[in-house]
Formats: C-alpha cells, sequence, structure tokens
C-alpha cells in the first residue's frame, strides 16, 4: 500500500483528500502537514471525516516535520495541496521531496472539481488580495439582479473544531458567532450577509455542494488565495493586480486560473502605473488570448473622510492581503493618504503576544496593521495592540465591523471599497450573455 503525506494549509488538502484519497484501498494518508497558517497543526483529520479506513483520524503536524515523517514511516509521495506559493517555491518543495526518494504530486483539476447540478461562476485570482472579494460581491449582486437565487460558497477557511465544520452555513451574522468563526472567516462572509446573501463554507465540499443546491439557481464559488476551484464552473472569473504585474506568471496556481479563465479582471486601474497595467495585458493575452478582459478600480468610500486630514492614523487592513499575499498596503493606506493624514504611526513598536508573532512570521509587512484573528488570544492582542498605539484615529479597512470584536479606545472610521468596472463590455454584460449559452445547453 502507498503511504502518502499531504501537505496544506487546512483547505485544499482536506478536499483533495476527500475527493481523492478518503476511500482509496490503495493508499494510506499517513499525515497532512500544515504550513502558511499560524495554530493549525497539531490537530487530528477527526474519524468522522476520515472515515472508515482511519479510525482513529489523521494526525495534522508541522511542515518542519516532514523530514521526520518520511524516514518514520517510509513515505512514497507527498501530495503539494497549498496555495499562493511562487513557482519557484513549489520547485524548492519539490526536489526536497524528490531527494528524500519519494514521489512529488500536482493534482489536476480534473480529479478534484466536482460537478454541480446548477450552475456554477467561480471567481479566483492569480494571487491574494487581487481583489476577488469585492469581486465576488459585484458578480453576486448582478445576478440576483437577474432573477438567481445565488448562494454563495466560500472557500475553507477551518481553522477549528473540524468535526463541527464539516458543513457550515451563515444566514446572520449570529452564524459567525455561533460557529466561532475566526476574524479572517468572518471578513469574507460579513459583507455577503450584510447583502442578503447565504454562504457555505467548512471541509467536506461534496456534503457543501449538494446542501447549496437545494437552494440555488446558480453558485458563486468565491475562492480562497489564488487556489483553483472545487466546483467545475461553467464561467470562470480570474481577477489579475496590476500593483503585482509578472506575478500572474510566477504564482502556483494563480498562473492556471489566468489560463482557464473564460473573464479575466484586472483591478486597480485607478492605482497602478499606466506601464504596469499595458504589461498585465500583454501577459494576459500570451497566456489566454481567448479570454474577455475587463479593467476595473476598487474605489474606496469613508463616511466622514475629512476627520482623517491632518491626523495621526493607526491603518488596519484585511490580514491576508498582507501576510502571505505580500501587499504593502491596501485601502487604508490609500484612504490616508488621499484625505491627508499627516502621519500612518507603525504599529510594531506596540504590538502584544501573537500579533508580535505575526509580524516575526512576515518581517515585510511594515508600518500597517493585518486584522489578524485566529483565535480569541490573537484577537485579544490585537485589540491591546490597536488600544496601544498612540494614534489619534484609527482607519478600519477590513470588511469585518471590528468593533462586534474588540473594543477600541479611540476614534476610527471605515474604509470601505468595491469594484467598479471601466468601460464596456462590463461584468454585467459578459454574464448575461453566459447565462444565454447557458440556457441554450
Amino acid at each position: 500500500m502507498k503511504k502518502i503525506v499531504i501537505m496544506g494549509a487546512a483547505g485544499r488538502d482536506f478536499h483533495n483528500f476527500n475527493v481523492l484519497f478518503r476511500d482509496n484501498k490503495e493508499v494510506e494518508v499517513v499525515a497532512f502537514t500544515a504550513a502558511q497558517i499560524p495554530y493549525i497543526e497539531n490537530r487530528v483529520y477527526p474519524p468522522e471525516l476520515a472515515g472508515r479506513r482511519y479510525p482513529e483520524g489523521i494526525p495534522i503536524l508541522s511542515e518542519k516535520r516532514l523530514g521526520e515523517i518520511f524516514k518514520e514511516h517510509r513515505i512514497d509521495e507527498i501530495v503539494f495541496s497549498y496555495s499562493d506559493v511562487s513557482n519557484q517555491y513549489v520547485m524548492e518543495k519539490a526536489e526536497m521531496v524528490l531527494g528524500m526518494g519519494a514521489d512529488f504530486r500536482l493534482l489536476g483539476t480534473r480529479e478534484t472539481m466536482l460537478e454541480s447540478k446548477v450552475p456554477v461562476v467561480a471567481i479566483c485570482a492569480v494571487r491574494t488580495g487581487c481583489g476577488k472579494s469585492q469581486t465576488t460581491r459585484r458578480v453576486a449582486k448582478i445576478l440576483k439582479g437577474m432573477g438567481m437565487r445565488v448562494v454563495v460558497v466560500r472557500h475553507p477557511m477551518p481553522y477549528g473544531y473540524l468535526k463541527e465544520q464539516a458543513v457550515q452555513r451563515f444566514e446572520k451574522l449570529e452564524d459567525m458567532v455561533e460557529q466561532k468563526c475566526t476574524i479572517e472567516e468572518m471578513e469574507e462572509y460579513e459583507p455577503h450577509i450584510n447583502n442578503g446573501f447565504v454562504v457555505y463554507a467548512g471541509v467536506d465540499y461534496e456534503r457543501i455542494l449538494r446542501e447549496a443546491e437545494k437552494e440555488a439557481d446558480i453558485i458563486l464559488w468565491d475562492g480562497g488565495n489564488n487556489d483553483l476551484p472545487f466546483f467545475k464552473p461553467d464561467v470562470h472569473i480570474t481577477v489579475t493586480d496590476p500593483l503585482r504585474s509578472g506575478h500572474e506568471l510566477t504564482y502556483y496556481p494563480g498562473r492556471i486560473n489566468l489560463l482557464l479563465a473564460d473573464i479575466v479582471v484586472i483591478n486597480k486601474v485607478d492605482t497602478a502605473v499606466y506601464e504596469d497595467v499595458l504589461t498585465l495585458r500583454k501577459n494576459i493575452a500570451k497566456l489566454n488570448p481567448d479570454a474577455s478582459v475587463i479593467e476595473a478600480a476598487s474605489p474606496i468610500f469613508v463616511n466622514g473622510w475629512e476627520r482623517i486630514n491632518g491626523k495621526k492614523v493607526l491603518v488596519v487592513e484585511d490580514g491576508p492581503t498582507l501576510t502571505h499575499g505580500g501587499m504593502k498596503f491596501g485601502a487604508g493606506v490609500v484612504a490616508a493618504k488621499r484625505f491627508r493624514a499627516s502621519e500612518i504611526i507603525d504599529p510594531r513598536d506596540y504590538t502584544e503576544g501573537k500579533v508580535r508573532e505575526m509580524y516575526e512570521r512576515y518581517p515585510d509587512i511594515g508600518p500597517i496593521l493585518p486584522a489578524v484573528g485566529y483565535g480569541e488570544e490573537q484577537i485579544r492582542d490585537l485589540e491591546k495592540t490597536i488600544n496601544r498605539v498612540p494614534a489619534e484615529l484609527v482607519l478600519i479597512a477590513t470588511p469585518v465591523d471590528l468593533t462586534r470584536l474588540i473594543k477600541i479606545n479611540k476614534e476610527m472610521l471605515k474604509v470601505d471599497y468595491e469594484l467598479e468596472e471601466i468601460g464596456k463590455p462590463d461584468l454585467e454584460d459578459l454574464l448575461e450573455s453566459s447565462i444565454e449559452r447557458m440556457k441554450k445547453g
């Protein structure tokens, strides 16, 4: 029997196991290894999800222990199953595994995409932080305006008790509290809920898909990182970022999303250098000349913007965009500069506990604060850090309402952002024509 380890980050790894290995009698999955997301190792993929072949479940161990696991169990194959890493990084992992004597495997879309009984529109990206969230919100509203019942299925973020997170359904904000969501989860679910959409997420995406189909005319796949869809899409939309022009060629599996795209959105053209937009267009044309290309902006909205002028501000940005997404700024920094804050205060001298550890893990973040919150302790340390920073004003540019989770002892303003297409055809035009083609068969 072939012995396998699945390298992951609490998402794609579990999906790959469920789809390909759970009932496969020719392989034994010895362990999952965890990377990229803090505090997700030293758990067990429970027997209720792992199936009858794994009565004690499957251990989830730190990726740093891969060599130790290999020696102890004489592993035959290692399956790489996480996203938003450079092609160089993937090859380095492959060389490490091959050097141990095992096979290194990447799984294709044919093996891992589930077939839906209702149409699927997928929103993906070439990197974390390109603007999937606002694109998904825009597409959801367009489809709803066409009279369709839209259900959003979000890429997994199961960082808690996996057995309880197998199939999650969110219709009210209270559902997120009851199911103990992290800040990262709330950043993605909350805007959809506020817009009147049901959101599914969890661990077992076959079961999730079948539940979502019961209440949907169309399913909207809301991707995470730059991962590929778990469901086979009828329309594949990929968001790109001219602020990181060139990354669409060199990050895994974002380049694959670009190759598969029916529609490519070039976002942030309002804040990008024109030459970078042109470079991105050339790269898109080279890789996927048949895709429809839309340019778009992500304008910011600040109610009370005039209060920023002359103030010393702390900027709190969307977490993953700054951490493994590698962006140096987000909508909060744009607002601070546009509305003439006198200073953006560096929070790194005021960090507490788990937030300090986060900066050590991602030392290139710079003088802004990611809205991290992968557990109660980190949320509390985020609160302490914000309250210690000697700012006159806090600019909160994460989609989640942080005031529901923490108490902030200073004046604050919310920075919102949405997708705004430029020119024609726009997303509505292209989606209407796609839906018509689907109806005709």
